[in-house]
């Protein structure tokens, strides 16, 4: 990253507003998880060529209201322009990415397309996502918090190709879905294919 786009980031307003906001509504640990998420979504856009100040955004804010009650959540899911599957109503873990995407255009007037929907679709994916948005959901997956097991390779992925590293995620995203009983939602399925497609596309090339 530039030291010209390093300074911006650092002294941007915005971002510095983003930052107090966050530490006065998220845990410790979950800030420190923002932090990370967004370092990572700032070192993959810089990688593959995608927009860095927008990932850095988008991963910072990602997590926004992780820690708001599920009644407030709910309210906010209400006005989201973004579709919302009924499965997701079901599973109050993924409240937050919905209302996340409709808070911070309420609180912060951020009416950037891509950062929007990559905080919604941060957590069951779409085969509609731009490349920021992609990164952002990577970024989640592969931030210096993580230690699951595989995350090595996933970071490794990550920084060769997004395509493929968005196919292994998906597909780890599912499996582990179907072991723990959990809903495999309909989005999440239909970008594990649409991804699929493109990896046998490209083999086929």
């Amino acid at each position: 990253i530039s030291w010209r786009m390093m300074y911006i980031m650092t002294n941007d307003k915005d971002i510095i507003k983003y930052k107090k906001f966050l530490k006065s509504v998220l845990s410790q640990k979950r800030y420190k998880h923002s932090l990370n998420v967004s370092a990572a979504a700032t070192r993959l856009a810089k990688k593959h060529g995608a927009d860095i100040y927008k990932a850095s955004v988008a991963g910072l804010l990602h997590d926004i209201c992780k820690e708001m009650s599920g009644v407030d959540q709910l309210e906010l899911i209400k006005h989201s322009e973004l579709s919302v599957n009924p499965l997701e109503l079901r599973t109050p873990s993924m409240y937050h990415a919905i209302a996340g995407s409709v808070f911070i255009q309420k609180e912060f007037n951020i009416t950037d397309e891509e950062i929007i929907r990559a905080i919604r679709f941060h957590t069951v994916c779409s085969d509609k996502l731009s490349l920021v948005e992609q990164i952002v959901y990577l970024a989640d997956l592969i931030s210096a918090d993580r230690t699951y097991d595989g995350v090595a390779k996933m970071r490794r992925l990550s920084s060769k190709s997004i395509s493929r590293a968005m196919l292994e995620a998906l597909k780890f995203q599912i499996t582990s879905n179907t072991e723990k009983g959990n809903f495999n939602f309909p989005s999440t399925v239909n970008a594990y294919n649409e991804f699929v497609l493109k990896e046998k596309f490209n083999e086929s090339k």
